[in-house]
């Protein structure tokens, strides 16, 4: 069923309009909770300014041996040259300094410390570990030491005593310059490997993509998406018309309002590491340090208080943080460090960064032949855990909503002199959608047709459902003419103007995102060496209060709160009975992924729904139980009062709890504890999807591009809390616009050196750049997930950059050829303005 609603009116679901296995919510003649806008449980303490970060959390007031505080602070030292081999690093002056509590090199290190583990890597890709004390640095930045001591202002006038030189070696940026002859190499060890490729077989997610053979130069790896490269050509070749571009999606940053931060103690009585982080993965932050640190797994406890955004920046463990622990536990005491913005802008990991040729060939009625593309992607100076990832999701997702009788994807992997990149939201979708729809778009110019007409004319339709994809992709549920039909008519009647100075345009894209990642299965034969399960916990305690526990975490998107809501709504409480525990790796369930991909109301909720009905299910019959009746006649009603229909007999849910932890009233095989745990493993990806329009201005004596309209109408199935999936999708849409407008984490192609080493160089889309943003959701149920939920966290930054760019394409067809790439600053529109003629 699809259903059409706003955010802010929308009641609660009723049982008719709820997804496959559902079920009765409760018995409770109050309204229900899934599908309610309420507000987000922690926002009260969060705005009063109570909120709990990383770096708020102090330190003991005991005087150590050292005598003084038991906190002291970390400064990390890092590589200026982006290319070069360590060649000194004397610490003797820093050793020396009275406030200095340890400095430690490559040697160090390397004494006490093993590499990080990589979990998904590209077919043919050579390098599994990442290092943690490497002598050849390959970006500016690259942690190399850590100075410790009582103050952050100690330990980084202490670091500048630090003396350390570097052999310089020669840089490359961008990858193509990287993958071009005679190119500086940055691994020399593999560039010319004869090694095994990686696994081979089905491309797609029913199975490995197809490797394509070892990597070789600055070549990392390299996999084939859908169709073989082979079948693809011949049926370019035949066709009557192909459009082909190149286009780029720029390296961006995280710029989260928390950086990254860790606060980790080593307690030697009891050989026990307790750490604080901003992590948005504390299980798989804890499996790496394990790693990394020598250490048993039990040994390492990971909380996660307050965290201040993370957009997939914080989903690894980075090398500078592991550094920090090492140095916790070499000094038995805790030791705080919280990254300032030049190291979140210059040395944290970056997002994006694809160059891609793209060819569409289309028949005379403008149908969809074939589709592929080449996609180069920067992985930086070396692969991250999962560094290839979006660029093979990209490669995965290229042919998005529409049919193609053949259609597949080339990725390449490359080395290059920069930061290194991973998970960024949108995570290669954005790239994908950005390719595929500037290729339609500029397909429909060069045959003189109507770009919608062309969009409707070759989309999957709700009748062909569930659909695979030439990649192996099976779309679920969804209509996706109607999500572009309402989009294209939210702009039908805007003015097009293209005379005058000041020029207007619209545009319409639709786009998929692919939510609960994912089977476990799936990974394994992907080898992702990483599990896709989620489980959930659901504690009625001793007074009847509910505690519920779920390996998510808590990053500002109101995951709390919508958890809370799917139990309430199963137990047929309050939200205020209900208490939410997440971010604990001492006592939250395990979690690999945690709170990335579009996942936490997918699998966690989906893990909790079940949980809910078996806990309901307890429940009842306890209070059967007691009440001397059977479970069927048991209800519960608004006032959380049990009622037995046929002795008319009552009792609290308070009392029940309170018998059933006494084991009172039980058959002597029934469980005690009032705890329900379900592991839930997604049986496949739900797709959610969308379809975004905007409205521009372009004034051609500056290249200023104005939004003054932009509309989304987004499907992500069954909405637990509207509000919060409305304020969801329109966060993401407008960090979507940052993409599109501003923000570019670049390099200088000469020197290798950033760019952007601040916020005044690196522009994050501001109030006035981002208009209202009108949204608009429909719900069609998953099939696949239990409450017949699908993911929104990343759905709303996909279409905003290629909508914009089409939008300005309407409005100046004169640069239309020419918009192969974002961002689309003043300076780079002004210039292309130029180029046409259009000077004024």
């Amino acid at each position: 069923m699809t259903t059409p609603h706003t955010p802010d009116d929308r009641p609660g679901t009723p049982d008719s309009d709820r997804a496959p296995g559902a079920g009765p919510v409760s018995d409770a003649a109050g309204p229900r909770l899934i599908g309610r806008s309420m507000p987000r449980i922690h926002d009260d303490r969060i705005l009063r300014g109570d909120g709990r970060y990383t770096d708020d959390i102090e330190a003991l007031d005991a005087i150590d041996a050292h005598g003084g505080g038991s906190l002291a602070h970390a400064a990390v030292l890092r590589s200026p040259v982006p290319h070069g081999r360590l060649t000194r690093f004397d610490a003797d002056t820093a050793r020396a300094d009275s406030r200095a509590l340890l400095v430690i090199g490559p040697d160090e290190i390397e004494r006490h410390a093993d590499p990080l583990p990589t979990v998904w890597r590209m077919p043919g890709q050579l390098q599994d570990r990442i290092q943690v004390a490497d002598r050849t640095v390959r970006y500016v930045g690259q942690p190399v030491g850590l100075v410790v001591a009582s103050s952050r202002a100690a330990a980084e006038d202490i670091a500048e005593l630090v003396e350390i030189s570097y052999e310089p070696l020669p840089a490359v940026v961008g990858v193509d310059a990287a993958l071009a002859p005679g190119a500086p190499l940055l691994h020399p060890a593999t560039a010319d490997s004869t090694g095994t490729p990686g696994p081979t077989g089905t491309p797609g997610p029913t199975g490995a993509p197809e490797g394509t053979g070892p990597a070789h130069g600055n070549q990392a790896g390299e996999a084939r998406f859908g169709d073989p490269r082979a079948d693809v050509e011949r049926v370019i070749a035949a066709a009557p018309h192909v459009t082909t571009r190149e286009l780029a999606v720029q390296r961006v940053s995280y710029t989260s309002m928390e950086p990254r931060a860790v606060l980790a103690e080593w307690i030697p009585g009891t050989a026990q590491l307790s750490l604080w982080s901003s992590t948005q993965v504390p299980h798989a932050f804890r499996y790496g340090l394990a790693r990394a640190l020598r250490l048993r797994m039990d040994q390492i406890r990971v909380s996660v208080p307050d965290l201040g955004g993370g957009f997939g920046g914080k989903t690894v463990l980075h090398v500078d943080e592991t550094l920090v622990c090492l140095a916790a536990k070499l000094l038995g005491r805790r030791v705080r460090w919280t990254e300032d913005r030049n190291e979140a802008l210059t040395a944290s990991y970056q997002g994006r960064g694809q160059n891609v040729t793209a060819r569409l060939a289309l028949d005379t009625d403008g149908r969809f032949l074939a589709l592929d593309a080449h996609i180069r992607g920067d992985l930086g100076a070396f692969a991250t855990q999962a560094g290839s990832g979006p660029f093979q999701i990209a490669g995965q997702s290229i042919e998005g909503p529409y049919r193609f009788d053949r259609a597949g994807a080339t990725v390449t992997a490359v080395y290059t002199n920069a930061v290194p990149t991973g998970a960024y939201r949108g995570y290669g979708m954005q790239e994908a959608c950005y390719v595929r729809e500037r290729l339609i778009e500029e397909a429909a110019r060069e045959l003189g047709l109507e770009a919608h007409e062309l969009r409707l004319r070759n989309l999957v339709s709700a009748a062909e459902m569930p659909y695979t994809t030439r990649a192996m992709s099976t779309y679920d549920t969804g209509d996706y003419a109607a999500a572009l039909r309402a989009a294209r008519q939210a702009v039908a009647g805007l003015p097009r103007e293209r005379t005058g100075r000041v020029r207007r345009g619209v545009a319409a894209v639709p786009s998929i995102e692919a939510t609960g990642y994912g089977p476990t299965a799936l990974q394994e034969t992907i080898g992702i060496e990483a599990s896709g399960w989620e489980s959930g916990r659901i504690r009625v305690n001793e007074d009847g209060t509910v505690t519920v526990y779920a390996g998510a975490i808590a990053m500002g998107q109101g995951i709390e709160t919508t958890l809370a809501q799917i139990v309430a709504d199963r137990l047929g409480l309050p939200l205020a009975h209900i208490a939410v525990r997440l971010g604990d790796t001492e006592t939250t369930p395990h979690s690999d992924y945690s709170s990335q991909a579009s996942r936490s109301v997918v699998v966690c909720g989906g893990a909790l729904m079940r949980a809910g009905e078996q806990m309901r299910a307890r429940m009842h019959a306890l209070a059967a139980s007691y009440l001397e009746t059977s479970p069927e006649d048991i209800s519960l009603d608004a006032e959380q009062v049990f009622h037995a229909g046929k002795t008319s007999r009552t009792m609290t849910w308070r009392d029940v709890a309170h018998r059933g932890w006494l084991g009172w009233g039980r058959p002597a095989h029934d469980r005690i504890m009032l705890e329900e745990t379900v592991d839930f493993d997604p049986p496949a990806i739900t797709y959610a999807y969308a379809a975004h329009a905007a409205a521009v201005a372009v004034d051609l004596d500056t290249g200023k591009i104005t939004v003054e309209g932009y509309w989304a109408f987004p499907d992500s199935g069954v909405l637990v809390n509207p509000a919060i999936a409305e304020g969801q999708t329109v966060g993401a849409v407008a960090q979507g616009l940052g993409i599109a407008l501003t923000e570019e984490a670049a390099y200088d192609p000469h020197t290798a050196q950033p760019l952007a080493t601040s916020l005044w160089d690196y522009e994050l889309p501001a109030p006035a750049t981002v208009p209202t943003v009108h949204v608009t959701h429909t719900e069609t149920p998953s099939t696949f997930i239990p409450g017949g939920f699908k993911g929104l966290g990343e759905g709303g930054i996909m279409p905003p950059p290629v909508v914009l760019t089409n939008a300005v394409a309407d409005a100046v067809p004169e640069i239309a050829p020419a918009l192969h790439r974002t961002p689309l600053t003043p300076y780079r529109v002004w210039t292309l303005v130029q180029e046409a003629g259009l000077e004024g």
